[in-house]
């Protein structure tokens, strides 16, 4: 793989969609060097290097992953799909950035953590909600006793988007649900605020297609601690969550996932802290400067989110679909 020449790494764009957009717009937000775009469809990567002002686009996600020139691909397709592309670009000598979910089940998932540890290359989840800057304090708030001993977490990622059948969020040939959609979001964040969950239920409500429409969570974690989680692609609640400890608490505002507002509320109702996001785009940059950092020092793992994590959230994720009975086809 050819040295960057300039300072961080030589972005590659696979796949042209909305999150794509969100992603090539952050990036340009925080200076970052994005050469090259693939598609399926050489018009729709022309369209989007033109709008993003990206020196070479190619109608293959082939040529993309062959370009001497690209240092790091973020995989933008559906999460069908994560593998294929993910080993695509790690076979090609390209660290990857893969949307989340990392992938569309645990056995996937490794064998994208195996492909970049055989070949010495990075492979991180897009979990852009991690390295966001309220994220990173609220963690900070923890690790300084603040709340005392922590003793549940409680998040919802709902929203009503579609009940049209053939939506991408209702095929189940297209890893549909909301589970991996957007339940990835609060059972993330019960994983990085409490670890591995030791115990899980789960209940479901799925779509004349099979795919799960809401979907709630109780884990039970190494500590004793509680996660609840709901989410839904047809309902939209608030989108808040809590982080409750034996002296204090922490509400995140709606949107909790993207750049938001928290207070740090003590047992007595008093405020502690109050903080507010104030960041250019929708955040996602903030992922992106990460992966840079982590092949810069030659850990080529996250520090936040490591591999082995993620490969373990799918494992979660793969629990409950189990209990919802919700299967994929082609698993086993």
């Amino acid at each position: 793989m050819t040295t960057p020449s300039s300072p961080g790494l030589r972005w590659g764009i696979l796949a042209t969609g909305g999150i794509a957009h969100a992603f090539a717009s952050d990036l340009r937000t925080a200076g970052r060097e994005v050469v090259a775009v693939g598609s399926r469809r050489a018009e729709a990567a022309a369209t989007f290097a033109s709008h993003f002002d990206i020196a070479r686009s190619y109608g293959s996600y082939e040529e993309l992953a062959g370009d001497p020139d690209v240092d790091i691909i973020y995989v933008a397709t559906p999460h069908p799909m994560h593998k294929e592309h993910a080993l695509l670009a790690l076979t090609h000598g390209k660290h990857v950035l893969v949307e989340k979910p990392f992938a569309l089940n645990a056995e996937e998932a490794e064998e994208i953590r195996a492909a970049a540890a055989e070949r010495g290359l990075l492979a991180m989840e897009a979990m852009w909600t991690r390295y966001l800057p309220h994220m990173i304090r609220i963690r900070e708030i923890i690790e300084d006793g603040t709340l005392g001993e922590i003793r549940a977490v409680v998040a919802d990622h709902t929203q009503k988007i579609s009940s049209d059948p053939s939506h991408r969020l209702n095929a189940l040939e297209l890893g549909g649900g909301a589970l991996l959609d957007l339940g990835i979001y609060p059972i993330s964040f019960a994983w990085d605020i409490l670890g591995e969950p030791v115990g899980i239920a789960a209940a479901a409500r799925l779509s004349e297609t099979g795919a799960d429409a809401e979907v709630a969570t109780i884990m039970t974690h190494m500590n004793g601690a509680l996660s609840t989680s709901l989410s839904a692609s047809r309902s939209a609640g608030p989108n808040v969550a809590s982080v409750i400890g034996t002296d204090a608490r922490i509400d995140i505002d709606r949107v909790w996932y993207t750049p938001s507002s928290f207070r740090v509320v003590a047992a007595d109702g008093t405020v502690i802290e109050t903080f507010v996001s104030d960041i250019e785009g929708r955040g996602m940059q903030f992922q992106a400067l990460a992966a840079e950092r982590y092949v810069a020092s030659g850990a080529l793992d996250s520090d936040l989110l490591p591999i082995a994590e993620s490969v373990a959230i799918m494992e979660t994720l793969d629990e409950v679909r189990e209990m919802i009975g919700v299967r994929y086809p082609g698993e086993e």
